[in-house]
C-alpha cells in the first residue's frame, strides 16, 4: 500500500481530481470522510489543524499537505507528470491556473448566483472553454494532451473541470471538437475509466448543493 490518505467530505469537490490522478497512475489510497455537519458545526478537530481551515487533506505516509492544487503539483512531480522541461512545467502550471480560474467562477455561480446568473454564466462559458480548445490545438493538433506528449496533472484537472460544467450545461462542449475528443481520450484510459465508472465515485455528488 502506498500509505496515501485523502480526508474530505462525502462528495467529489476539490478532492476528485486527486482521486482521478491516483487511480490513473495505479496508486491506492484510503478515504477518511468528514461529515459536513461536524465540520461547519465546529465539532471537527481537523478544522483547527488544517493550515488554511480547508479540505482536502492529503497524507503521504507522515507527510501532510493541504490545498488541492498544491497536492496536484506534489503528485505531478512524484509521478513524473509535471513536464519534461522547465518550459513544459511552466505551461502545465499556466493551464492548471486557468482551470482554477474557471473553477472559482463556477463555485461563485453555483453558491451565489445560481438563480439570477445562470444565463450570464452560460453566455460567458464558451469564451472560457475556447481558451482550452485553443491550447489543445497548439499541441499535436489537439490529438494528445494540453502540453507535450505525456499526460500531466493539468489534464486531469481540466477533465474534472469539464465534468463540473457538464453537470449544469450538458451541451457546453458540443461546439468544441478538440475538447470533446480530449474528454473521450482521457476518460478511456483503462485505469481512469474503471475509476470513473466505480460506485465509490458515482455515489458522491459534485458539490454540497444543487
Amino acid at each position: 500500500m502506498s500509505g496515501y490518505v485523502i480526508t474530505y467530505f462525502p462528495l467529489r469537490g476539490r478532492a476528485e481530481v486527486i482521486r482521478m490522478l491516483l487511480a490513473d497512475q495505479g496508486a491506492s489510497w484510503t478515504e477518511e470522510e468528514v461529515q459536513t455537519a461536524d465540520w461547519f458545526g465546529g465539532e471537527s478537530d481537523l478544522k483547527q489543524q488544517a493550515v488554511f481551515g480547508q479540505l482536502p487533506q492529503f497524507k503521504d505516509g507522515d507527510f501532510v499537505l493541504y490545498q488541492s492544487n498544491s497536492i496536484l503539483r506534489y503528485l505531478g512531480r512524484k509521478y513524473g507528470i509535471s513536464g519534461g522541461s522547465n518550459q513544459e512545467s511552466a505551461l502545465i502550471d499556466m493551464v492548471n491556473d486557468g482551470v482554477e480560474d474557471l473553477r472559482v467562477k463556477y463555485i461563485r455561480f453555483v453558491f451565489f448566483e445560481f438563480e439570477t446568473g445562470k444565463e450570464k454564466y452560460e453566455s460567458e462559458l464558451a469564451k472560457h472553454l475556447s481558451a482550452f480548445e485553443r491550447i489543445l490545438s497548439q499541441n499535436c493538433n489537439g490529438t494528445k494532451y494540453v502540453v507535450g506528449d505525456k499526460i500531466s496533472y493539468a489534464d486531469y484537472n481540466l477533465l474534472d473541470l469539464l465534468h463540473w460544467q457538464l453537470h449544469f450545461f450538458p451541451d457546453c462542449v458540443s461546439s468544441f471538437p478538440l475538447l470533446t475528443a480530449f474528454m473521450d481520450r482521457i476518460s478511456s484510459r483503462p485505469k481512469l475509466s474503471e475509476y470513473l465508472k466505480s460506485e465509490a465515485r458515482n455515489k458522491r455528488p459534485i458539490m454540497f448543493k444543487k
